[in-house]
């Protein structure tokens, strides 16, 4: 064989034997990139879906921390959120409904609720003492029928994405100005437009906001 020959031959053998190396290595960066997920948790049990569960801190990690989250109730019947526990927080969670008032949460039958962000639901922890920044937190919630469903959402700060569902955002939405016309007016004829009638009820607790598709 010539020399020209045989050095031919030796290149083709290094093309193919380092071939499978080179599509090896781009189909592993590929693979990665297509492996990544953001870090939000989600499970179901029975009827009851959590997605997007997250623990939201101040953005400097201390201060109080909200818990969020969206719920689904796939089922025929309403279902209350009762309570939820944080493994390892030193306070109880508080849940409050969109008017105000704290205690269970109504998820409605075939509906779904968000926790947390402006006009939402809120379940708030009055200090971050016992959750750190970046670790995932084992916590519970409590339904009225489906019971407990375990899930471990990660601590994060309200900055960037986040901050819409931080702990300083209010879960009441803003009350309607005094001045504007009631919506049920009392028929006298000297009453002015709604002086006496009350500001329209805020939706149940339970009622998916328009701020619900944030955490889609």
């Amino acid at each position: 064989m010539s020399r020209s020959l045989r050095r031919g031959a030796v290149a083709a053998v290094l093309a193919l034997s380092l071939a499978p190396f080179a599509a090896a290595c781009g189909a592993g960066s590929d693979s990665q990139t297509l492996e990544v997920k953001p870090d939000s948790v989600a499970t179901s049990v029975g009827n009851i879906k959590i997605q997007n569960a997250y623990i939201i801190t101040e953005p400097n990690g201390t201060g109080p921390a909200t818990v969020t989250a969206r719920v689904f109730n796939n089922g025929s019947s309403p279902e209350q959120l009762t309570g939820i526990t944080v493994e390892g927080a030193a306070q109880q969670v508080k849940l409050t409904g969109t008017d105000g008032k704290t205690g269970p949460i109504n998820i409605p039958a075939n509906g779904s609720v968000t926790l947390g962000g402006s006009g939402n639901p809120t379940a708030m922890l009055s200090s971050s003492q016992g959750i750190t920044p970046g670790n995932f937190q084992s916590t519970v919630f409590n339904f009225s029928s489906t019971g407990q469903v375990s899930l471990a959402p990660q601590v994060t700060p309200a900055t960037h994405y986040f901050q819409p569902f931080g702990p300083g955002v209010e879960a009441t939405p803003s009350t309607p100005a005094s001045g504007a016309p009631s919506a049920h007016p009392s028929g006298s004829a000297s009453t002015k437009p709604g002086a006496s009638g009350k500001p329209g009820t805020p939706g149940e607790s339970g009622a998916p906001s328009a701020s619900a598709s944030a955490l889609r």
